[in-house]
Formats: C-alpha cells, sequence, structure tokens
C-alpha cells in the first residue's frame, strides 16, 4: 500500500467507558455521602462482606459498619482537593480490608478490597526486588534497554506469564519493543509487532492518563451491579472513571478471549503528558494482585516513565544542538560566500541538504532553478513551484508522502516521496524545495488490521478480530517523516533567506 493507515477508531473511541455501571468481582464498592457518610450505593456483593444485601445497606450510616475515624482524616487532609485515589486501610464488617479512597464532589467512592486477594505479595514482600528493579531501569542508557529491564522485572515482581510493552506512533499504532514471557506456554511472540490503534480506543487512551493501571484479574467473572442504579447525588450513573473495579466492555473481553488470555494487566507509559506507550501483562489462568502490589507496580511505570522522558530529552537536545550547530555554520558560509545559493547548495562537506537531512534540494529564484543532491528533473520542479503557488502555499509546507497529495510527484518517489517546501516569494514562485526519498517499510501487524473491528448485519453489534497470527504490509511512497526540530530549523532558514535576499537586492 502507498501509505500507513490510521486504524484509529472514532466508533470505538466513542464508548462511554468510564460509565460501565458494573463493577469487577474482585472486590467491593461503597458509595458515602461526604457530609453524613451514609452509604448511598454499594456494590450487590457487598453482602458477602456485611452479611446483608446491598439494598439493606444503602440508606444507612458507614459507622454502622465501620470506624469512619480513618475517613473523616482523610477528609480533613485532603477533602475534594486531591484527584488521586488514596490508599486506606479499614476495619469493615469485622474484616480488616486494603482500600482506595476517592474523594469526589458530594461523595466519596471506596474500592474495597477483598481479604483473599490481600493474601497475594505485599510491598513489605517484594521490597527487595523493587530497589533491584529501580535501580536496573535507572541504569539503562537506551529506549530499548529501559524497555527490556522493565518487562523482566515486571515479570518477576508479578509472576504473569507474558510481559509486553509497547510504544505508541503519532496514529496511535503500537508496537511492540520489549517482551518477556514463559516459552511454550501458549502465548505467541510479538515483539517487532504493531497493534492497531482501534485496539486501545480513544476514550481506553484517555483513561490510562487518569489511571496508572488496568487489572482484569479473571476474563469470565460476573458483573456485580451497583445499587441502586442511579446515583442519588448526580442522578446519573456513577462516573467510574479512575476506578481500579471498573467493569469492563465486552468486546474486550472478547479480544483476551481471542488471544488466549484469562488475566491481563496494563501499566502507562508517560511522556510530557501524554500516554507514550504501555506495558501489556497477560497470564493463561486467573491471576490476582493485591491493591499493594498493583501500586508497587504503579510506582515501577512511573520509574519507567521518568527514565524515558530523561533519555528521549537528552536525545531531543543533543539533536537539536546537532541541527543549530550545522545552521549556524551554513549562515556563516553564505555569508562567507556572499551568495545565497552558492552558500546554501556548494559541494563543500555543508549545505542545506545536511541541515535538513534531505537526499536532494531545489531552488527556483527568479525564475532560474538550481539543484543539488538527487531531485526531480525540470519539468516536474517547474510543474511542482506552479502546484505550490497555486495552492497559495506562503508557509512552510511539509509530507512524507508526497504523491498523495500531488499525483505528478509518483514517478519520482524514489528520491521525492517525502518534500518540505520553504517560500522564499510565493508572489512570484521562489521556493526552496528539499527532497527526500522513499523509505519502503514493512509493517508486522499482530493480525490483519483491517479485520480489527467486524460488525454483524445489523451494523450496530461488533466483534473485534479473531486472528492475532502475523499480517505483514509493506509500505510504499513515504519517507523518513520531518522530525519537528528539523521543521524549526527551516522556519529559521526561510527567515534568514528572507532577510539575506532583502538586504542584498
Amino acid at each position: 500500500m502507498d501509505k500507513k493507515k490510521n486504524y484509529d477508531s472514532d466508533f470505538c473511541g466513542s464508548l462511554p467507558l468510564n460509565h460501565i455501571n458494573v463493577i469487577q468481582s474482585y472486590g467491593y464498592l461503597l458509595v458515602v455521602d461526604s457530609e453524613s457518610l451514609d452509604v448511598i450505593q454499594a456494590s450487590e456483593n457487598i453482602s458477602e462482606l456485611l452479611d446483608k444485601p446491598a439494598s439493606d445497606v444503602v440508606n444507612t450510616p458507614l459507622a454502622t459498619y465501620a470506624d469512619t475515624t480513618a475517613i473523616v482524616k482523610l477528609q480533613e487532609r485532603f477533602g475534594d482537593t486531591v484527584k488521586d485515589k488514596v490508599p486506606a486501610t479499614f476495619v469493615i464488617g469485622g474484616t480488616k480490608v486494603q482500600a482506595l479512597v476517592h474523594f469526589k464532589p458530594g461523595y466519596i467512592i471506596l474500592e474495597l478490597e477483598k481479604p483473599s486477594v490481600a493474601a497475594e505479595r505485599s510491598f513489605a514482600n517484594v521490597f527487595e526486588e523493587v530497589k533491584y528493579a529501580m535501580a536496573a531501569i535507572e541504569q539503562a542508557d537506551t529506549i530499548e534497554n529501559v524497555s527490556q529491564v522493565a518487562v523482566t522485572e515486571l515479570r518477576k515482581l508479578t509472576g504473569f506469564d507474558g510481559i509486553m510493552m509497547y510504544h505508541f506512533d503519532p496514529d496511535w499504532n503500537g508496537t511492540v519493543i520489549a517482551e518477556d514471557k514463559v516459552q511454550d506456554e501458549g502465548l505467541e511472540n510479538y515483539m517487532g509487532h504493531t497493534f492497531p490503534a482501534s485496539d486501545v480506543p480513544k476514550q481506553a487512551r484517555q483513561l490510562y492518563l487518569k489511571n496508572a493501571y488496568r487489572l482484569i484479574p479473571d476474563r469470565d467473572f460476573k458483573p456485580v451491579r451497583l445499587y441502586p442504579v442511579i446515583n442519588p447525588k448526580t442522578n446519573t450513573f456513577i462516573d467510574l472513571s479512575d476506578c481500579n473495579l471498573r467493569g469492563v466492555a465486552a468486546v474486550h473481553l472478547e479480544y483476551l478471549k481471542n488471544m488466549n488470555v484469562q488475566a491481563s494487566m496494563s501499566f502507562r507509559v508517560i511522556h510530557n503528558g501524554q500516554l507514550w506507550g504501555l506495558i501489556a501483562c497477560h497470564h493463561l489462568t486467573p491471576r490476582y494482585l493485591s491493591f499493594e502490589l498493583c501500586s508497587v507496580c504503579e510506582l515501577i511505570s512511573s520509574v519507567v516513565s521518568n527514565k524515558i522522558t530523561t533519555i528521549l530529552y537528552k536525545e531531543n537536545f543533543e539533536f537539536e544542538a546537532d541541527l543549530q550547530k550545522k545552521q549556524t555554520n551554513l549562515i556563516a558560509q553564505v555569508y562567507a560566500e556572499g551568495d545565497l545559493l552558492a552558500g546554501l547548495l556548494n559541494d563543500t562537506e555543508l549545505n542545506l541538504m545536511d541541515v535538513l537531512n534531505a537526499g536532494g534540494v531545489a531552488a527556483s529564484i527568479k525564475g532560474k532553478l538550481y539543484k543539488a543532491g538527487n531531485t526531480p528533473d525540470n519539468d516536474f520542479l517547474e510543474n511542482m513551484v506552479l502546484w505550490l503557488q497555486s495552492k497559495n502555499v506562503n508557509k512552510l509546507f511539509v509530507s512524507d508522502h508526497l504523491s498523495s497529495v500531488y499525483d505528478e510527484a509518483l514517478p519520482f518517489a524514489d528520491i521525492a516521496s517525502g518534500a518540505l517546501a520553504i517560500p522564499v516569494n510565493s508572489a512570484t514562485g521562489d521556493y526552496i524545495v528539499a527532497f527526500r526519498p522513499e523509505v519502503k517499510q514493512t509493517i508486522k501487524w499482530g493480525g490483519n488490521p483491517n479485520k480489527a473491528i467486524n460488525f454483524e448485519p445489523d451494523g450496530k453489534n461488533y466483534h473485534p478480530r479473531n486472528s492475532f497470527k502475523l499480517w505483514q504490509e509493506t509500505v510504499h511512497n513515504t519517507s523518513e517523516p520531518w522530525k519537528k526540530e528539523e521543521i524549526g530549523i527551516a522556519e529559521n532558514m526561510r527567515s534568514f533567506v528572507y532577510e539575506f535576499t532583502t538586504h542584498n537586492a
């Protein structure tokens, strides 16, 4: 195909995942009034803990079942100003439970962990391993090393059968960059494979900005409803966006089944306040992790995010510094030559091609063509200048898939799949255009991305793809994308060219 498709799904991305009004069965949920601390909603399985149905628990004081001193202290300390959930320990119904407390306007959500789950490894049990994991991540000096160390150490901590880490591209497709799993146990190897954006749709990605992780201990869980269905404070479904116990969309459970996965857990990787990637854990049988161990994993994901951010900042700084050094030397060279085009396009060690990482550069100035490196023929260049004029291109024009917007570029894809046009004077047709050659790319998709979503005949119900076997796709007529630092340098060069030509007119 010509260019990699964007497989993000507006349909999946519009699903109100935060209003899935059920929870998973590995915990309990209580919603209490902020002022009175009366229970106003409860998950129906609360009967397991309090020996009475949810309908009898609602509209009674929480103090009937638990010492509310801890909640009052948390209220005094945080009020409703804290946006993140706060861990706490309660004795409720005579049983000691771990809890996560969410302060909302008018009400408080309590996520309660089942005592049987809490028997899993706690922070105290894994403290040494956590220190080793953090030290190993800090010592890693490349994205690849950080990613591999992270999945290896997390598998030691959690015991999942397989863990992989993938990075999102600009179109939100995720490519696996690290993997660690038990061999020959039924899990596919996905290293280097790319998953279409619809696998983690827009709504789900947004929820990862609120939640560090998402745990589904058993895909065959029986959803637990809330009583009453409507939150009396909001008169609508309660927003469970940042609740770990939040139920799971049926299509995602089917997705896990098609992957032959019984339990899953995902951690976010954040860079510049945006979702950079995910660490995905899979298990062939149900796998329960305690709130404490989940918090440990959350800590590790933060360490990973910080380390990746540090590496990316360093790489970007060094790349930009090198570009700026080249730009400064090129400008000095132009002044030394006393001639704009001779200084920009000469055959010395440094010219505009080096600064913009281009395979060729052409300049149309005052009706004359000047070329350096590999560029299309003069007829093409003259027609492209006319096309740029007709499009009224008076700002930078940037494309890594030129033939998609300019048909005449297709025969020249081998040397001009990408283009960056700097308007010197669009009114007179004066442009400098840098070209990049085609970079053929073979994408190893985890299943056919064109079948990522399969609708039933009614056009409403849909299913995820049922195969994740390797599906290869070759992308043609596309160049390396222009980095924002290179575009910034091109903007600087445009200003310089304008000033130079104005002062030397």
